[in-house]
C-alpha cells in the first residue's frame, strides 16, 4: 500500500510528495501518501464507480489495489495559509492479520 500511494503522489503531482507510515494503534498500521494536487483520483473517489482499467492498460491498477487490501481508506483536502492550491492526503490502514486470527504479532 505504501509503495502504491507514493508512486501515485510521484507521478501525478507536479511539486513535492511524501509518505507517513504509523502504527494508529496496536496491531493497526496507517500509510498515507501526501502530494500538492488537490484532484482526488478515479481510484478513490467514493462517488465515482469503481472500474478497472482495460487488461491491456500498463497503469491504472494502483489505487484499486490499495482499496482492495485496506480494511478503511480515505482522502483528506489540504489547505496551506495564503496559498491558492492545497494537495491532498490518500490514506489507508489495516489490521495486522495474525490479531484478527488469534496469532499475536504476525503480519
Amino acid at each position: 500500500m505504501a509503495s502504491e500511494l507514493l508512486t501515485d503522489a510521484h507521478l501525478h503531482a507536479p511539486g513535492p510528495c511524501a509518505l507517513r507510515v504509523l502504527s494508529a494503534e496496536p496491531g493497526r498500521l496507517r500509510v498515507a501518501g501526501r502530494d500538492s494536487d488537490p484532484t482526488v483520483p478515479p481510484g478513490f473517489r467514493e462517488d465515482a464507480p469503481v472500474g478497472l482499467p482495460p487488461q491491456e492498460a500498463e497503469r491504472g491498477r494502483g489505487l484499486h489495489l490499495v482499496r482492495a487490501c485496506a480494511d478503511a481508506w480515505g482522502v483528506s483536502g489540504l489547505r496551506e495559509p495564503g496559498a491558492s492550491r492545497g494537495g491532498k492526503l490518500l490514506r489507508a490502514e489495516c489490521r495486522a492479520a495474525g490479531r484478527a486470527r488469534g496469532r499475536p504479532g504476525a503480519w
